[in-house]
């Protein structure tokens, strides 16, 4: 688990009286951004995430309390992590929070459509409302928002963007899945 520092965090009116620390590590993706307090990892954010709050939020930077962060997304980089060990505190609000705990159920290398977690919650017109609940996922990669695609198996807005989530999925490719493809 990972081991982080606390520091009032004013600027965080969601958690008010909590710590909140940072850290900024590359990776192939480009840098990320992991931000969290005492209670776990609240946020990993991509350098140009659509949804990044400033920097305000971000509390003090501090690497060596994000160490099993990097090396747990290192690992998943490197093809030997398919599933994250990690206590994650993410703020949202009850649907949202929901819907977050379906994406971490996503198993590695498959997906899900938006009407799939829809149905999971129990009706099938909360699918849009999943969309925008997947949309606003703070912890890119480990709660893999990624994993969830179009009914018609199109790529579908990312906060990433497309081509981070087209990397995404492709680095969870099965090698049976890449020798049957053509091109």
């Amino acid at each position: 688990m990972s081991h982080l520092l606390e520091r009032p965090e004013p600027s965080d009116p969601a958690r008010p009286g909590r710590t909140v620390r940072h850290a900024v590590f590359g990776s192939p993706v480009g840098d990320l951004t992991a931000i969290g307090g005492a209670d776990g990892l609240r946020a990993l954010y991509f350098d140009a995430h659509k949804r990044r709050p400033t920097g305000a939020t971000f509390g003090e930077r501090d690497d060596d309390a994000f160490e099993e962060v990097r090396v747990q997304v290192g690992e998943y980089f490197a093809g030997t992590r398919r599933a994250f060990d990690l206590e994650l505190a993410p703020v949202g609000d009850g649907f949202q929070t929901k819907v977050w705990a379906l994406l971490a159920q996503i198993p590695y290398g498959e997906t899900r459509s938006y009407g799939d977690l829809a149905l999971a919650l129990g009706d099938r017109n909360l699918a849009r409302a999943v969309g925008s609940a997947n949309g606003q996922n703070p912890l890119s990669i480990v709660v893999p928002c990624h994993r969830v695609i179009g009914a018609d198996g199109s790529l579908t807005g990312y906060a990433g963007g497309i081509e981070r989530k087209q990397f995404l999925l492709a680095l969870e490719e099965s090698d049976e899945t890449r020798a049957g493809r053509l091109f």
